[in-house]
């Protein structure tokens, strides 16, 4: 399809898949049937055919409602109707998850993905808004660097190409394409705290703070990403200066507190919130032989050296 074949949205989606898949041959492509995903997979099939690249597109049915089967695969068909290579895969949820509905179906969502594309990248359909929300969400529940900086453009095998393109225009983009995206009701329940976030506290910011507030939480996370990629390297260093092992932690006592925090987040299981973090630090400050439970195992600490028992 040639460039000024496309709408201005669907122009400004393609192009910012281009620039992301532009040197590789093979990407997947997730896609619920939401409008930013179904944007998504229509912006990477003109992306694939300027780049030569081959696109898989997955639509994951993760089942948490009625209806669903039908949703993947009218947009299965959809797609297919455009000329794309896409299939639907279903997955198990466990509605009893400790960690919640929504974090097992991410979890589930994500294993289906890397099933398709084995080790090539995938692409999700995350944009501006979401990132502002993420950024809100995350100063909500005193986060630090690492979770206010967002939803980055490359998390290791997931990638995020319109982090830089607003909701209103993937949906103006798929107008553009006509195609009818699936809307998920999900977004505006308020039993889910983003789609309160969404439809609640965004519209009264914009009101008190102005337009752009979106765009200024965005530009935020980006600055906080840059910083935050110094602070993980020198902590790094600091771990490897100390001989810090999967199993212990030494050496901590009269550390500059940030990067104390930042080591210690490094070296605990990967789901310790910082609340975790500091019940740690704070074991430094007492009697040795103390402990405190984090996800995945028990810190003590003795003889000022941290030690982490993991369960398994």
């Amino acid at each position: 399809m040639a460039r000024h074949e496309l709408g201005p949205a669907a122009l400004t989606v393609a192009q910012a898949v281009e620039r992301e898949v532009r040197g590789i041959d093979r990407f997947v492509v997730g896609c619920s049937g939401g409008q930013d995903s179904l944007a998504l997979a229509l912006g990477a099939k003109w992306a694939a055919r300027r780049c030569g690249a081959v696109v898989m597109v997955v639509v994951v049915d993760h089942q948490l409602q009625d209806g669903s089967q039908e949703v993947a695969a009218r947009t299965r068909d959809v797609l297919a109707d455009r000329g794309m290579d896409a299939c639907v895969r279903r997955v198990e949820i466990d509605p009893n998850d400790p960690d919640g509905p929504e974090a097992a179906a991410r979890t589930a969502r994500r294993a289906a993905l890397i099933d398709v594309a084995g080790e090539a990248p995938i692409l999700l359909g995350h944009t501006l808004d979401d990132q502002a929300e993420q950024v809100l969400l995350s100063l909500a529940r005193g986060s630090g660097a690492t979770s206010l900086a967002g939803i980055r453009p490359r998390a290791g095998q997931f990638w995020h190409p319109l982090l830089g393109v607003r909701r209103v225009q993937t949906l103006q983009a798929c107008e553009e394409w006509q195609v009818e995206p699936w809307h998920d009701p999900h977004n505006s329940d308020p039993r889910f705290l983003r789609s309160r976030v969404r439809t609640e506290l965004m519209p009264v910011m914009r009101d008190v703070l102005g337009p752009g507030v979106a765009e200024s939480l965005a530009r935020s996370a980006a600055l906080l990403a840059g910083e935050d990629a110094i602070v993980t390297a020198v902590a790094a260093e600091w771990a490897r200066d100390h001989h810090v092992t999967a199993e212990t932690l030494p050496g901590l006592r009269g550390v500059e507190s940030g990067l104390a925090r930042r080591v210690v987040k490094n070296w605990l299981p990967d789901d310790a919130a910082m609340v975790h973090v500091d019940a740690v630090l704070g074991l430094l400050e007492g009697p040795g032989g103390a402990g405190v439970d984090v996800p995945g195992g028990r810190v003590e600490v003795r003889r000022g050296t941290l030690y982490l028992t993991r369960r398994l």
